[in-house]
C-alpha cells in the first residue's frame, strides 16, 4: 500500500514539472534566437559601414574570417540569406516559431 502511495506522489511531481521544464526550455531556446539575429544585426551594420551598402548575405557575414565565426540553429530555425538595411530580421521555423528583431 505504501508503495502505491509513493508512486502516485512521484507521478503527481512529475505531472507538475515536466510542463515547467518545457516551458524553460522554450524560454531558453527563444532567447538564443533572439540572441543570433542580434548578432547577425550586428554584423550586418558593420558590413554597412565598412562597404556602404543596404544589402548583405548571410555567407558575407558568418565565417571563421568574416563577422560573425558561426550561427548555430538551437530549434530546428532557419535564418535569413538576404539582410537588407532598416528592416527586420526574423528566424522562421522551430519551436517558438517566428522570432524578430529590429535593427
Amino acid at each position: 500500500m505504501e508503495i502505491m502511495i509513493v508512486v502516485v506522489i512521484i507521478g503527481l511531481l512529475a505531472a507538475m514539472a515536466i510542463p515547467a521544464f518545457k516551458k524553460v526550455r522554450d524560454t531558453s531556446q527563444k532567447k538564443a534566437i533572439t540572441n543570433n539575429l542580434r548578432q547577425l544585426a550586428s554584423g550586418a551594420d558593420q558590413y554597412f559601414l565598412e562597404n556602404g551598402v543596404t544589402t548583405v548575405t548571410s555567407a558575407n557575414l558568418v565565417g571563421t574570417d568574416k563577422f560573425i565565426k558561426s550561427v548555430d540553429a538551437v530549434a530546428g530555425e532557419t535564418y535569413p540569406t538576404s539582410i537588407d538595411l532598416g528592416t527586420a530580421i526574423s528566424a522562421t521555423g522551430g519551436t517558438p516559431g517566428t522570432v524578430s528583431v529590429a535593427f
